[in-house]
């Protein structure tokens, strides 16, 4: 310890200011052995170690958060409020939280990734396998199973939705769209007989 209210570095042998080093309550007097800056070269080396990778910090302009996704610095009007993280921001910008957010969920409720995603819209050559006009960006599934049938447009992933997934009922719309009514008679009071 300096008389001068510094303290010396015990990794790069440094005379520095107590501002320098970080806290730690077990020490003697409250500060990391080490500074800073060498405490950031030790843990970069022993994540390194492991085999993982430290991102590099990136000095950023105040009012602004570099997304680590994009990796891009952005304004805070780009981000989301978190109250739960230390400085009050989403992890990621809107951007690219609204990406994960939507590879997630395809993930969790269809078990489709990126890449099985765009091979099933390649596959149908990214129309609407109903209407083939519209892009194809929905999926389409079995509400029973589960199974994956395919991807439709907004539309017409609708209107199956709409039939309940009842093919009686989309061939009788289909036939009624034709010109065929198939309107009920009425065999006695509350009692309907539909044309076969």
């Amino acid at each position: 310890m300096n008389e001068s209210g510094g303290r010396r570095c015990s990794r790069c042998k440094q005379s520095l200011s107590r501002a320098a080093f970080a806290g730690n309550k077990s020490m003697p007097d409250g500060l990391q052995a080490y500074c800073r800056a060498c405490s950031a070269e030790y843990y970069r080396q022993r994540q390194e170690a492991k085999g993982k990778k430290v991102r590099a910090k990136v000095q950023v302009p105040a009012g602004h958060k570099r997304c680590p996704q994009c990796e891009i610095v952005k304004p805070h009007s780009a981000w989301e409020r978190n109250n739960s993280s230390s400085d009050g921001w989403a992890s990621y910008c809107r951007a690219c939280r609204a990406e994960r957010n939507r590879v997630s969920y395809y993930k969790r409720k269809y078990g489709l990734g990126p890449v099985e995603l765009e091979a099933l819209r390649q596959e149908q050559r990214g129309v609407c396998c109903i209407c083939l006009s519209a892009p194809a960006e929905h999926v389409d599934h079995c509400h029973e199973t589960g199974r994956v049938r395919g991807v439709l447009c907004f539309s017409c992933n609708a209107a199956l939705g709409q039939f309940k997934d009842r093919p009686d009922a989309i061939r009788r719309a289909a036939a009624y769209l034709e010109g065929n009514a198939w309107k009920p008679t009425l065999v006695a009071p509350g009692v309907y007989r539909l044309p076969s």
